[in-house]
């Protein structure tokens, strides 16, 4: 990659790069900065809800034959739930096998503060029926006004058939829509150019908060994750794709300038818009990039997958809890639910793991403070690996549906691919 200052890419890179050495130098300065981050993870989030509604409804309209809606979200779902729970298999079998928690005494350290994190878990149910109440909004403008993603997609998907079932009759409203969306995408370009600064900012707080010497004792638990979801991305998503005749490597290249964001603000949400915009560069159909991607944010979350079986294992071995087969079933049960929903946000994890842990009584909660200090760090390793894994999925269901043009413009360097 040639050297361009210019470029969005290359300046999240000085940022980062910056950053840690800003965090390092002036700790103290450097803890303050998170805000930075924050804001612009804000800025992105106002944005997200309309996005997404827009793009559902446009998509769905456009189709017009709401039984291929109904065959592309069900092809959807069902991957998500397959790969998800091979995410989750994946975790588990590794946690076996490395044991980093094993020996490990967990008296000795001392217990950080995870109370905030048991609170939210408490206050939101896990349970199947709760799940999809949740689904339904109160209203249809609390469903913006939260921000939350699973309520929008409900109503973007009841408005998109609505509309759909109009004909001809709702073109004008298609036509109205699709500028808003022009102008939303605008404002994302807009945000865009600032994340270098947020990145700066979440990597100063990041090193100056925990430090260096933080990764130390827990080092092998980050060590098994980071691999354990290089693998997954790998081999299992590499496999996917080239049964579908693309290149993970080159894939992973295209969305450089998404997965560089992500690990600048820890966020997969953060990357949101833009992957939108460049999975229809690719050559995914804009209706199928809508429903797919931003379904895939609350239902495909592979990296958390991951990070929730390794982190509950981890504890259960640091207390010294000696889990049967059975009981690590069902604790891949219980994972298979609460994974769902999380969003791709800074924390999420840590609050469904406490959620997880909450409803498996025999792995003590407080262990959650044993990780606290690095959860910061595999947030990075998670996010990035969710941005990833919705990418495959989008292209693996366009390709499924006959809904993909490659752009061979975009994908010049992937010649087996446009082959």
């Amino acid at each position: 990659m040639k050297f361009n200052p210019k470029s969005l890419t290359t300046q999240v890179i000085l940022a980062i790069i910056f950053g840690i050495l800003f965090g390092a130098a002036f700790p103290a300065y450097g803890a303050e900065l998170k805000v930075l981050a924050d804001i612009f993870i804000k800025m992105v989030k106002m944005i997200i809800a309309p996005i997404v509604f827009l793009t559902i409804v446009i998509g769905i309209a456009g189709m017009g034959d709401l039984k291929k809606v109904g065959k592309i979200g069900g092809k959807a779902l069902l991957y998500f739930e397959i790969v998800s729970t091979i995410a989750l298999a994946i975790g588990i079998f590794i946690a076996n096998v490395f044991k980093a928690g094993e020996g490990f005494d967990a008296s000795n350290v001392a217990k950080g503060d995870v109370s905030k994190y048991t609170e939210q878990a408490a206050q939101t149910s896990h349970g199947m029926m709760d799940f999809i109440l949740s689904i339904i909004p109160d209203s249809f403008v609390g469903a913006f006004a939260k921000g939350e993603l699973l309520p929008v997609l409900f109503i973007a998907v009841l408005f998109g058939c609505a509309l759909a079932a109009m004909g001809k009759g709702g073109k004008p409203v298609i036509e109205f829509f699709e500028k808003i969306t022009e102008v939303l995408f605008g404002i994302v370009n807009m945000i865009m150019k600032v994340s270098p600064i947020a990145a700066f900012g979440a990597m100063a707080y990041t090193i100056g908060k925990f430090g260096f010497g933080s990764l130390v004792y827990l080092g092998q638990l980050m060590a098994s994750v980071y691999t354990t979801m290089a693998l997954f991305i790998i081999f299992v998503l590499g496999a996917i794709c080239k049964i579908y005749g693309f290149n993970i490597f080159s894939f992973i290249r295209y969305l450089k300038e998404e997965i560089l964001l992500v690990i600048g603000t820890s966020s997969s949400e953060a990357a949101l818009p833009k992957m939108m915009d460049k999975l229809e560069k690719y050559g995914c159909s804009k209706s199928v990039v809508g429903l797919v991607l931003p379904t895939g944010y609350s239902f495909n979350l592979d990296g958390t997958s991951i990070y929730l079986s390794m982190a509950a294992l981890f504890i259960a071995q640091a207390y010294g809890v000696d889990l049967t087969l059975m009981e690590q079933l069902t604790l891949l049960g219980v994972l298979m639910l609460t994974s769902k929903g999380a969003a791709g946000v800074t924390g999420s994890g840590f609050v469904t793991l406490a959620a997880t842990l909450a409803v498996f009584p025999s792995i003590p909660v407080e262990g959650m403070a044993l990780i606290l200090g690095v959860d910061r760090f595999m947030s990075e390793a998670r996010a990035i690996t969710n941005l990833i894994g919705n990418g495959v999925a989008t292209v693996v269901v366009s390709k499924m549906e006959g809904e993909f043009t490659p752009n061979v413009v975009e994908m010049k360097d992937n010649k087996s691919y446009i082959a």
